[in-house]
């Protein structure tokens, strides 16, 4: 007899962990189930620590293309096909390596007689809404809808990504090209105009010599100036990756003005599109919020989200819960309570989505539009001041020619 950790949850969507002993996992589960209880991982214990190690570690597989394998596998299962064998048609089909690899995995396992969710979960690479969502249409016997579900609200979300991305891919070209064009004036056209000056002997005016010393000191630790900025970026990466540091960011950029509040309004929209999809396919609330916080890519919201979790279970609401955190915006808050009191509060937190996802384009749309001027005016600040910095003494010599 082998120990099994299980997770699972109650008839009242309370969640429970437990060590049991059993033969093989599918005797585990099955026992589990035939108590009434919504199973929602069985692993090995030794191997269940081990992965717990390795969560900090995992990559996950391309969203993209891990989209289109779903809207095949959709087809297949719908035309009738049994799992295992749609399974093995898509897993020697995929151009991405890394997903095919994982889909032999699950394969695999699935042939070993693993059920579909576990054998996803196994993986550590798949997005837990995902796993969730085929453990709660095999639970229900409507995978196919479920996947559907999770289709939908996967194109969704990669569309906002995208066009968050296309927004911003601009203005971050811009931000690029305008600092180079600095740089070069600074450590190039600048100091060779000392050069000139100096062959010359003339009197330079103040702004001038300001911009002379700036351009000649700059061009001796150019190299210097670009080893610590390199430095420091990475030593900012390592410290960003700690659990504490991620958190100190997402307040700090909660802080930031306008930014914070698009910031603070795009992590709403994500948390009620994920939620909404969950309590749709019918997993439990707490089951789902705990779902929701490893899904979202916020450290705060997913502390928030603990604590949501654990005055739900003691019988709270979902709205008042939320509110007691102090992240979510009050408009939020208030329709999540009137779904809650119609019963309708999956709709509600759809409706909730979308309504800061457009909410949020239309913010970034006006802040966009006031940056990219605000960049080419800064530049041509910049420009004009070197160049009638570099160009007066010319025209003094100019002047005493004449």
């Amino acid at each position: 007899m082998a120990e099994f950790l299980l997770r699972y949850a109650d008839p009242r969507g309370q969640m429970h962990e437990q060590v049991t002993e059993a033969a093989t996992e599918r005797d585990a589960r099955e026992r589990m189930a035939q108590q009434g209880y919504l199973v929602y991982s069985v692993r090995a214990k030794d191997l269940g620590t081990r992965l717990g190690a390795d969560t900090g570690r995992k990559k996950n597989v391309n969203l993209e293309k891990f989209l289109i394998f779903n809207q095949q596998f959709v087809t297949l299962v719908r035309a009738g096909l049994p799992i295992l064998k749609c399974l093995d048609l898509l897993a020697d089909r995929l151009t991405d390596e890394k997903l095919g690899r994982h889909i032999k995995a699950v394969r695999d396992e699935v042939k070993t007689g693993t059920i579909l969710s576990e054998s996803f979960r196994r993986q550590q690479v798949f997005p837990a809404i995902y796993v969730t969502s085929v453990m709660a249409g095999e639970k229900s016997g409507s995978l196919i809808e479920v996947l559907d579900r999770y289709l939908s609200y996967q194109r969704l979300t990669l569309a906002v990504k995208k066009k968050l991305f296309v927004s911003l891919l601009y203005p971050c070209v811009l931000i690029v090209l305008v600092i180079a064009l600095m740089v070069f004036l600074i450590t190039y056209v600048v100091p060779n105009f000392a050069l000139l000056y100096s062959s010359m002997g003339a009197r330079l005016p103040l702004a001038t010599s300001v911009l002379i010393a700036i351009g000649t000191t700059a061009r001796s630790y150019v190299l210097l100036g670009f080893a610590a900025l390199i430095g420091a970026g990475v030593g900012v990466y390592f410290w960003s990756r700690r659990e504490e540091s991620q958190e100190t960011i997402d307040r700090g950029i909660m802080r930031l003005p306008i930014v914070g509040n698009i910031w603070t309004k795009y992590q709403v929209a994500q948390l009620a599109r994920v939620l909404g999809t969950l309590l749709v396919g019918g997993i439990p609330l707490v089951q789902a919020l705990e779902t929701t916080g490893q899904s979202l890519g916020t450290k705060l919201l997913k502390k928030a989200l603990d604590k949501t979790s654990v005055s739900v279970r003691e019988g709270k609401t979902l709205s008042s819960s939320l509110a007691s955190t102090g992240i979510m915006p009050v408009l939020a808050i208030d329709m999540m309570e009137v779904g809650e009191s119609t019963g309708a509060l999956p709709q509600m937190l759809a409706s909730v989505a979308e309504f800061y996802e457009e909410d949020v384009s239309t913010r970034m749309t006006a802040l966009l539009s006031l940056i990219e001027p605000a960049i080419m005016i800064l530049m041509g600040i910049f420009v004009a001041f070197v160049l009638v910095a570099l160009y007066l003494p010319i025209f003094s010599l100019a002047d005493t020619i004449k």
